[in-house]
C-alpha cells in the first residue's frame, strides 16, 4: 500500500519532529475504537479527555504512530513512533492536525466540493460520494464530520492520487465555517437550503444564511458557488457569492430562472423520478431514495457533476442505487408474529424543516388494510424563544401527511402531543427509552413507522429496539412495500 504520509512531508507539514520507530502511515484517527493499523493517531484535546491519555492504547492497536505535544513525548518513550509537534495555542496536536490537512489540500489535484445548509448536508455528501465514486477515486466526509476537527481531519486522509473530494462543513454559530472553507478551499461550494435551524445561536434566519453564506468565502478563484433559487434566503445567498472569488453562480430548484431545473418530480413510496433540465440539458432519473427534499437536493448533486465536467448521465445512472444513509431515511421491514411492517429511520437529527420532510415521506408510505401510519418524535433542540411555538406548529404537518398515530418524546414534542387531537394521541414521555414497550405493544402489521428526533434525545435507541425485538428484519425497503400492499 502507498503510504499517505512520508516522514518527509510529515515533518515539513507539521514543523515536528518524528521520533521511535513509526510504521508507514496510511490513514489517520483521533479515535482509539475506530483505530485501524497504520493510522497516524492525534492525541487532540477533546471537551471531556485529553487524546494523551489514549496514546499508548493507539499504538498498541497498530497506529503508524501518534502525535503529541513536544512537552509530553517523554513520556511515550519505547511504547512507538511519535510525531511530536509544538505551537503558539494550547492544543498543538490539533493545530499540527490543521496544518497537514492545509499540506494535503495544497498538494492534490482533485476537484474540491464543499457542501453546507440546514438540511440535507450530509445526504447530498453521501450522494455525491456515491456518483462521483463510479467516475474516479472520490475522498469524503465519514458520517458528519463537518467542525473544527472533522474538517481537518478528512482533508489530512484525502490520498494525493483521488480525482474529488467532497466535504461537508457545518455550523451552530456565525463565522465557524470562514475557517474551515479557508482550509478546504474548494472549487465547488453548495448551500442545499436555510431553514431555522440553530435559531437560538441566531437573531433572525437572515443571519443563518449570512451564516451559511461564508462557504463561498473560501471558493478558489473562478470556481462556481450553487445555490437553491427556490429558498427564501436566496437574494442574501446570491450576494455572498457575488462577493466572493467564485466565476459563476449556478441555481437549481423548480423557480422557471433555475439553471438545474425539475420539470416533474413524481413521487413514490421507495423512490423518486426526477425530469430536469441541467445547464440546457434534459435529464431523467431515478432517485433510490424517496422523500421531496431528497429530489430537490439531487437537483444540487446533478449542479455538482456539470460544474465538475463529470458525466452526467453516467451520475443519473448511479442515483438509481443510491440509499439514505443511517438514521437519515434507512428503511427496514419488521417481521411481526402475523405480518410485517415497516420501518423509516429518521433519528439522526432534527429540525422543523426535516420533520415536515419525514413526515411528508410518510404520508406517501402505504400501509396494509389495518395498517396506519405511526410518527415518533423527538424533541427539535436549539430553537430558542420560539422552541415551543415550532413543536406546537408541527400538528398542521401531521394532519396533512395523514399520520394515524403519534408518539413524543421530550418536554418541548408535549407541546405537539397536546395539540393534536386525542383520536391522534399515542403516548408522550420524557425519554426516547420511556416510548419503546409502547410503541412495541401498539403495533400491528401493515404499520408505517417513522422515527426522528434530535441528537441528543436518542430516538436511535427505538430504533435499535424495534429491529432487536423483531429479529427476522431485513435492511430493504422492496420487501417491505410488497408485503404492504398486499
Amino acid at each position: 500500500m502507498i503510504p499517505l504520509w512520508t516522514r518527509e512531508a510529515l515533518e515539513a507539514a507539521t514543523g515536528g519532529s518524528l521520533q521511535g520507530n513509526p510504521k508507514p502511515i496510511t490513514g489517520a484517527s483521533i479515535d482509539t475504537r475506530t483505530l485501524q493499523p497504520g493510522d497516524l493517531f492525534f492525541a487532540i484535546r477533546g471537551d471531556a479527555r485529553d487524546g494523551h491519555d489514549f496514546v499508548r492504547d493507539a499504538l498498541a492497536r497498530g497506529a503508524g504512530a501518534a502525535v503529541v505535544a513536544t512537552d509530553r513525548a517523554e513520556e511515550f518513550a519505547g511504547a512507538g513512533g511519535l510525531l511530536a509537534v509544538s505551537g503558539g495555542t494550547d492544543d498543538p496536536v490539533l493545530d499540527a492536525m490543521r496544518a497537514l490537512g492545509t499540506a494535503s489540500r495544497r498538494r492534490t489535484k482533485a476537484g474540491i466540493v464543499a457542501v453546507t445548509g440546514s438540511v440535507g448536508k450530509t445526504g447530498t455528501k453521501e450522494a455525491l460520494r456515491h456518483v462521483l465514486s463510479a467516475q474516479g477515486e472520490t475522498h469524503a466526509s465519514i458520517a458528519s464530520y463537518n467542525n473544527h476537527w472533522g474538517v481537518p481531519l478528512t482533508l489530512a486522509r484525502m490520498p494525493a492520487t483521488s480525482r474529488y473530494g467532497v466535504f461537508e462543513i457545518g455550523m451552530n454559530h456565525p463565522r465557524e465555517i470562514v475557517p474551515l472553507t479557508a482550509m478546504v478551499r474548494p472549487d465547488i461550494a453548495l448551500i442545499t437550503t436555510v431553514e431555522p435551524v440553530h435559531i437560538e445561536h441566531f437573531a433572525s434566519l437572515s443571519a443563518i444564511a449570512d451564516a451559511k453564506g461564508e462557504i463561498f468565502s473560501g471558493l478558489s478563484a473562478g470556481g462556481t458557488a450553487i445555490i437553491n433559487r427556490d429558498n427564501s434566503s436566496y437574494a442574501r445567498l446570491l450576494a455572498h457569492a457575488q462577493a466572493s472569488k467564485a466565476g459563476r453562480v449556478v441555481t437549481f430548484g423548480e423557480h422557471p430562472e433555475a439553471d438545474v431545473r425539475a420539470l416533474r418530480i413524481v413521487m413514490r413510496p421507495d423512490l423518486s423520478v426526477v425530469d430536469a433540465v441541467v445547464m440546457g440539458i434534459p435529464v431523467t432519473y431515478q432517485l433510490g431514495t424517496p422523500g421531496r427534499h431528497t429530489a430537490m437536493n439531487s437537483l444540487g448533486v446533478m449542479a455538482v457533476v456539470h460544474a465538475l465536467g463529470a458525466d452526467l448521465a453516467r451520475a443519473a445512472l448511479s442515483l438509481a442505487a443510491l440509499k439514505p444513509p443511517v438514521g437519515r431515511g434507512e428503511r427496514t421491514a419488521l417481521k411481526l408474529t402475523d405480518g410485517e411492517a415497516f420501518l423509516v429511520d429518521e433519528s439522526y437529527n432534527a429540525n422543523p424543516a426535516s420533520v415536515r420532510a419525514a413526515l411528508a415521506t410518510l404520508s406517501g408510505i402505504e400501509t396494509g388494510s389495518r395498517g396506519r401510519r405511526i410518527a415518533v418524535l423527538g424533541d427539535m433542540l436549539e430553537l430558542g424563544a420560539a422552541a415551543e411555538e415550532h413543536h406546537r406548529a408541527l400538528a398542521s404537518a401531521v394532519e396533512d401527511a395523514r399520520v394515524d398515530l403519534v408518539f413524543t418524546a421530550g418536554p418541548m414534542m408535549r407541546h405537539l402531543f397536546e395539540a393534536l387531537p386525542m383520536s391522534r394521541r399515542g403516548v408522550s414521555a420524557g425519554i426516547s427509552t420511556d416510548l419503546v414497550d409502547p410503541l412495541l405493544g401498539a403495533l400491528r402489521p401493515g404499520d408505517a413507522i417513522m422515527v426522528k428526533g434530535s441528537n441528543s434525545i436518542r430516538m436511535g435507541r427505538i430504533v435499535e429496539a424495534l429491529k432487536a425485538r423483531y429479529a427476522g428484519a431485513v435492511d430493504r425497503a422492496e420487501s417491505a412495500q410488497a408485503a404492504i400492499r398486499q
